[in-house]
């Protein structure tokens, strides 16, 4: 079936991040080492997880990470530490760009309101999605199938007329699945190679 659509992940597929980012910035606001901090907001926490799942509020998000972390700094501060953390894949930026004016290009990702408002929805090419599905506002995150469900409603298309981009191998089985042909991003070469093997022009 002809590809109609094209979904890509956010983080290292539009643009890398490193949370070590933030927590080196407000370690400097605490008593804390960044490993103390890892495992306070990240991994075995869930706190991050359930953040990005819109289970918690960003104040809720906040002030539960302050209290945990011991954390002497204001929200503005906080809030910049949070989402300062993303850099542009330029030849990803480029392939947005070209496959605009042929294919429905969405945006599929596990992230929170602050990453999105302060990191993603600033970048050059977020304008050129025609679909957003953000795991905050769908209350579903990867692998759950009702935030790709969610992407295909708003796309108006089938499953198998969808190529989905991420960067996780668990994510990736999971689109197909649902019968989404999806590529395991490693490198734009090897996206692009893909790519063209499921007869995508760029």
């Amino acid at each position: 079936m002809e590809t109609k659509a094209i979904i890509f992940d956010f983080g290292n597929v539009v643009c890398e991040f490193d949370n070590n980012i933030f927590l080196r910035k407000i370690s400097e606001f605490t008593n804390k080492s960044t490993s103390e901090l890892n495992q306070l907001i990240y991994l075995p926490s869930d706190l991050q997880r359930r953040y990005e799942a819109g289970l918690v509020s960003s104040d809720q998000f906040f002030n539960e990470v302050s209290k945990r972390c011991n954390l002497s700094m204001s929200r503005s501060e906080f809030i910049k530490a949070y989402t300062d953390i993303f850099t542009p894949i330029e030849t990803s930026f480029e392939l947005i760009k070209n496959l605009k004016s042929q294919y429905k290009l969405a945006l599929l990702s596990n992230t929170s309101e602050w990453d999105f408002e302060f990191g993603i929805r600033p970048v050059e090419v977020f304008d050129l999605f025609d679909a957003v599905s953000l795991s905050f506002e769908v209350g579903a995150s990867k692998p759950d199938k009702k935030i790709f469900y969610d992407c295909l409603r708003k796309l108006s298309v089938e499953p198998e007329e969808c190529i989905y981009v991420d960067d996780v191998e668990e994510y990736v089985r999971a689109a197909q699945r649902i019968g989404i042909h999806a590529i395991h991003y490693t490198s734009h070469a090897n996206l692009s190679h893909s790519l063209r093997k499921l007869n995508v022009s760029f």
